[in-house]
């Protein structure tokens, strides 16, 4: 039989983030806040979310009602990469990414991180956007999530098909 193993991935449920959108879109619609300012929130390709406004603020609240939609629907905000606001003609544009996968410099980074604790027989491979943990016991396997748990590598992590 092979060593217990589990993957670490960086995923988030692009339904729930549309879901997040959608509230937050109609919070912004009927908001008395919000009236009269031109605020939207929508889609703008597959991991890309675009907030207009007429002023500044309006737009920087808009993100904070889009956050806050995701934190209820068991989003980590760490997925969430919010640009600067720019004004373009009249209105201000945020512009922000869904981020998935785990960069090439975070699984090394990870994979370092369960090195330098030193379980015996511990071996953690970059494969593609993914890293697999593999070792001989399924507590050390256990440890090595408490531990990653426990750091903050700037991405959400989550850890599946342990078995």
């Amino acid at each position: 039989m092979a060593d217990p193993s589990f993957d670490v991935v960086s995923k988030v449920d692009r339904q729930e983030v549309d879901n997040a959108l959608n509230q937050a879109a109609k919070e912004l619609s009927q908001r008395f806040d919000f009236r009269g300012t031109g605020t939207s929130i929508a889609w703008a390709g597959e991991e890309a979310v675009t907030i207009e406004s007429e002023t500044e603020e309006r737009a920087k609240a808009a993100v904070e009602v889009f956050k806050e939609k995701l934190v209820k629907r068991g989003v980590s905000l760490k997925a969430l990469d919010v640009g600067q606001p720019t004004a373009s003609g009249k209105t201000y544009k945020i512009g922000a990414k869904i981020l998935q996968g785990i960069s090439t410099e975070k699984a090394k980074e990870i994979s370092k991180a369960i090195r330098d604790e030193k379980l015996k027989g511990v071996q953690a491979q970059i494969q593609g956007d993914q890293l697999r943990v593999s070792g001989k016991k399924k507590d050390d396997l256990q440890a090595v999530i408490r531990l990653l748990k426990s750091k903050d590598f700037g991405i959400a992590l989550q850890f599946t098909n342990y078995r």
